[in-house]
């Protein structure tokens, strides 16, 4: 379980930072909601990942 916390935390922070590059440097709205989006559906499946029994 604390395997999967960690692990999770370290895979999400390293999308947001490798997402968080573009968006700095194009700003452009419409990037700016997909990458969103797609961050949002990052951290629901981490969330129902550590969730589920292992």
């Amino acid at each position: 379980m604390l395997t999967k916390l960690i692990l999770g935390l370290i895979g999400l922070t390293l999308a947001v930072g490798f997402f968080a590059i573009p968006i700095f440097k194009v700003q452009e709205t419409a990037l700016i909601v997909i990458v969103l989006i797609g961050v949002a559906m990052a951290v629901y499946e981490f969330i129902e990942e550590v969730r589920s029994p292992d």
